[in-house]
This record gives structure tokens, C-alpha cells and sequence, in this order.
């Protein structure tokens, strides 16, 4: 299963459904996808939809998920990269009305950096992440305070 997690943002993410939805119509994606959507409307049959899911839920959905491709948000990233998931990361981006700035496209490229996850910006090379998550071994994330403020250092210098 592929888990999408969209966050719970009230500004909308279609610009990544919308690729996800050409890339089922194509055949690439042929898992099923389930979709924590928040406020993003979904109108995709091939889509299981859930708008805002309970933390255990959301969870157990992650533990299940063969690939993760999430926003952003480092709260997702975090979930997903010490659950050791195979992770896409697509920011959400102020010039789409996605985000009120550009702080994700900084998270993203940082955990990518670090061999986290793959982050890419544009959602037109998801077909290329998705082929290249089938070998990609992410860099197994131990919790250390110490690691985690040195990202978060990172991150605002």
C-alpha cells in the first residue's frame, strides 16, 4: 500500500493528487493508495480517502504502507523515517497557495540530503521517485536529541 499523507493544512495539495491520479492512469502506481487528505478534496475512485484520521489510525496506516509520500511538514517526516518507511517528500510551495512560505522546500532538501528520504519539488518527478524507491535504503534515523537539534541548527542557519 502506498500511504499520502497531505497534512492537515486548510490550504489545498491537488497539484500532488493530481499527479498521483495521472500516475494510477498510467499504470506506474498499480499499489493501492490511501489518502489522509485534510483538506484537500479527492475525486479519484481509485483513491481510498480519509480527510483527518486519529493518531493511532493514522499509525497503523503508516505500518501497514509499503512507500509514504508526504508533505513537508517535518512532524510527517519524522513519523515516517523512524518508523525506517520508504519516504517521497513533496513541500507544499507559497507560489501554489499551498503554504504561507517556502519552509518545506528547506525541510525537504535537508532530510534528502541527510539520505532520509527522497525530496523532490516538482510533483512531475514523483514517476522518477517512485522508480528509484524501489532500491533506495534510507539512512536508518536514531533518535538523538543531539542529531535532532543539529538538523533543526541546520535548517535555520
Amino acid at each position: 500500500m502506498i500511504l499520502v499523507l497531505l497534512g492537515t493544512q486548510n490550504n489545498s495539495f491537488h497539484r500532488l493528487i493530481e499527479e498521483i491520479e495521472r500516475l494510477i492512469k498510467k499504470g506506474i502506481i498499480k499499489e493501492k493508495v490511501v489518502v489522509q487528505a485534510g483538506y484537500t478534496k479527492v475525486n479519484c475512485k481509485e483513491i481510498e480517502t480519509l480527510e483527518l484520521v486519529s493518531k493511532e489510525e493514522l499509525e497503523e496506516l503508516q505500518n501497514k504502507a509499503n512507500i509514504i509520500i508526504t508533505h513537508g511538514g517535518v512532524g510527517s517526516i519524522m513519523q515516517c523515517i523512524t518508523k525506517e518507511k520508504k519516504v517521497i517528500a513533496v513541500p507544499r510551495l507559497k507560489e501554489h497557495k499551498e503554504h504561507v512560505n517556502d519552509h518545506q522546500k528547506e525541510i525537504v532538501e535537508l532530510f534528502n540530503s541527510k539520505g532520509y528520504i527522497i525530496g523532490i519539488t516538482k510533483v512531475e518527478d514523483l514517476e522518477q521517485a517512485l522508480e528509484k524507491i524501489k532500491s533506495f535504503e534510507p539512512k536508518k534515523y536514531i533518535r538523538n536529541n543531539k542529531q535532532m537539534l543539529k538538523i533543526i541548527e541546520d535548517f535555520i542557519g
